[in-house]
């Protein structure tokens, strides 16, 4: 499952219990701190090493950092200890033996402070919440004993390792600068948010996210560590996070299901970047995007990193299961952008593009852009929506005044409305429908986007797609929008980027090629438009017009010096093998053979041919002759048919009687 079906995560074998026992199970002086007021304690002074036992100097807080178990200790009468595996933020883990059950590898976890009541008070909600908790992806409790005074949880042996140390091996193997690929750490955040959807349906917020706390096993990713997780309505329990992680907001209003995803966005980004100072200059913010590599080639995922950690939880994700949506969609595109190979996938927000832009070489219009862009989806739970998908065949006035007497308004109803306004041209009705729904619904920002820009107030529209792109960054409905308003404000490059990620992900937008190749035009990129043209699949319904415009991409409005011969045997070429009737063969020969005529008597004869026709003047003027007297033929009327027959004979090579 890890990877999402998309990607492959390299696996991780299966770890030996025995091999990862510590062989001197000691907190690094650096990592100890009061477990009240945080200053430093147990450290070493002169020669003298720090005391791993003993009273914070500050405040008189007794702390504890050495094992409470040793090898050979019997736990509960049942789990014989083989020794440390690891400490953390609460406790010292164990590896043992579970007597009872067939010698089975278990993990024990204790406090790290036994006098801290925060410490035990968070074990005791660890112990609660995982015996209800059931999820391939999070650690399983199996027991709960007691030792000496002191609690232990007893968990299942996840053998691999955590995602901390498999950044640490690749920085190892590959510099201090070395980061894990890009598509093998939006896997682990799908795997992880999957988790956390199911912990946020439970009520429980995970709370201490990092790359700590996830370990991956062969191809199977688990949370593990769930010390510090607390009920959503719990106003008084002690709150854990770690520096570099945890939301800005956490100490004044606590935590949230925002500030649980943020510590993913955050984990996020350690993985994917050298993010130096993370706890630090960067500590609750993210470097500039032109100044990080990966976030600069990928656009959608610097936007998801962005949204996920922004500084006011009320713009971050607020659903676990919407924020895996965008980075699945994210993924998608990054994987596509590696390889070329499209990864298309009907979206969950949004219907196909409404209609595909014509030639390219027809002049961007904004009400025409707008009436490309997908729909969102209705809501299937929406009363009216039996209502509205029987409307479907109707005629936008029609279907009007179906929507405005409808037998209930409901916001799906308007939802529509608005649309249909929009496409009739009459945004400010659309706008007056918007006005009364309520705001924080995205639908109502998409239509209003929409609005403005069929209204041909483009800057404004490209504000609005701006904010929908990052909502909805694994989308490719908003990438649309803004890539419309670039184009239309002149920013070609932009346009291109953005146009280019719709359609090299999903080949159904075959507007976004149109808009790829009319972009890569402005810029002065001939050979890219036509290659973009040429990547429309053959048994799309929009191939034949493609190649139309790649017909003409060769030779329309091009100063005829700059034509090749290369570049007209390719036109000739496409167009010979295109299956047109004969007056829409004959009028895009015209171009060719008139371009190709022009080359002749500018450079000299060709090598080469056009059409079956040697690129020498001669046989292009008679070429073209047979052309043009072949369209008087299917001409309609007597004025046509003398015009074309006027041409054919004034372009008929000169002949020596």
């Amino acid at each position: 499952m890890l990877g999402a079906g998309l990607v492959e995560v390299p696996r991780v074998p299966y770890r030996d219990p025995a091999s990862a026992v510590l062989a001197n199970p000691v907190v690094a002086e650096n990592k100890r701190f009061c477990s009240v007021c945080g200053e430093p304690v147990g450290r070493s002074r002169g020669d003298r090493p720090g005391r791993a036992e003993g009273f914070c100097p500050k405040d008189g807080t007794p702390f504890s950092f050495s094992p409470k178990l040793k090898a050979g200790d019997l736990v509960g009468g049942q789990y014989e200890v083989l020794g440390c595996l690891a400490h953390g933020g609460l406790g010292w883990i164990y590896l043992a033996r579970d007597r009872n059950v067939s010698d089975r590898w278990v993990v024990l976890k204790g406090l790290l402070d036994t006098g801290d009541a925060d410490a035990l008070a968070a074990a005791a909600a660890e112990r609660a919440f995982l015996a209800e908790v059931e999820h391939p992806n999070i650690v399983k409790i199996y027991n709960f004993v007691q030792h000496d005074g002191s609690g232990y949880i007893v968990m299942e042996y996840v053998g691999g390792r955590p995602l901390k140390d498999i950044l640490k091996d690749r920085r190892e193997q590959e510099g201090p600068d070395a980061a894990l690929p890009l598509p093998q750490v939006i896997a682990y955040g799908i795997e992880v948010l999957r988790a956390f959807d199911y912990l946020h349906g439970l009520g429980v917020l995970y709370c201490d996210f990092k790359p700590d706390n996830a370990i991956q096993s062969e191809e199977q990713l688990k949370l593990i560590d769930l010390g510090g997780v607390r009920r959503v309505d719990d106003v008084d329990g002690a709150i854990y996070g770690t520096v570099g992680y945890q939301a800005p907001e956490i100490a004044d209003v606590g935590p949230s299901v925002g500030s649980d995803l943020y510590t993913v966005g955050r984990t996020l980004a350690v993985l994917s970047f050298p993010f130096k100072g993370y706890t630090t200059k960067w500590e609750t913010n993210l470097p500039p995007r032109e100044e990080v590599p990966v976030l600069a080639r990928h656009e959608s995922y610097d936007r998801l990193l962005r949204r996920a950690t922004h500084a006011d939880p009320d713009f971050r994700f607020q659903d676990a299961s919407d924020m895996a949506d965008q980075l699945t969609g994210v993924l998608r595109e990054v994987l596509s952008a590696e390889d070329g190979k499209p990864r298309p996938a009907a979206s969950t927000l949004f219907g196909p593009e409404r209609f595909t832009a014509g030639d390219v070489f027809d002049p961007l219009v904004p009400a025409d852009a707008a009436a490309t862009l997908p729909a969102p989806l209705v809501d299937s739970a929406d009363p009216a929506a039996g209502f509205l998908a029987g409307l479907t065949a109707l005629e936008p006035e029609r279907l009007a005044d179906a929507l405005t007497n409808a037998p209930t308004r409901t916001p799906e109803v308007d939802l529509t409305l608005a649309r249909v306004r929009v496409e009739l041209g009459d945004t400010a009705g659309a706008h007056a429908v918007l006005d009364a729904l309520p705001q924080e619904d995205w639908r109502v920002g998409w239509y209003r986007a929409v609005a403005v820009l069929a209204a041909g107030q483009v800057p404004e529209a490209a504000g609005l797609f701006d904010e929908l792109y990052t909502l909805m960054p694994g989308e490719a409905a908003p990438k649309l929008g803004l890539a419309y308003c670039r184009e239309l404000l002149g920013d070609h490059a932009g346009a291109a980027g953005l146009h280019e990620a719709v359609w090299r992900t999903d080949r159904a937008f075959v507007t976004a090629c149109y808009g790829l190749a009319r972009a890569r035009l402005a810029l002065g990129n001939r050979v890219g438009a036509s290659q973009a043209l040429d990547s429309v699949p053959k048994i799309s319904s929009h191939h034949v017009a493609a190649q139309i415009s790649a017909v003409h991409t060769a030779v329309r409005d091009r100063d005829p010096a700059e034509i090749t011969e290369p570049d007209l045997v390719g036109a000739g070429a496409r167009l010979a093998a295109l299956d047109l009737d004969p007056g829409r063969h004959g009028l895009l020969a015209l171009g060719v053979l008139e371009a190709a005529l022009e080359r002749v008597r500018r450079a000299g004869d060709g090598t080469g041919s056009v059409l079956g026709t040697p690129l020498t003047e001669s046989g292009l003027r008679r070429k073209l002759e047979e052309t043009y007297r072949s369209l008087a033929r299917l001409a309609t009327t007597r004025a046509e048919r003398h015009r074309l027959v006027d041409q054919a004979n004034a372009v008929r090579p000169m002949t020596v009687v």
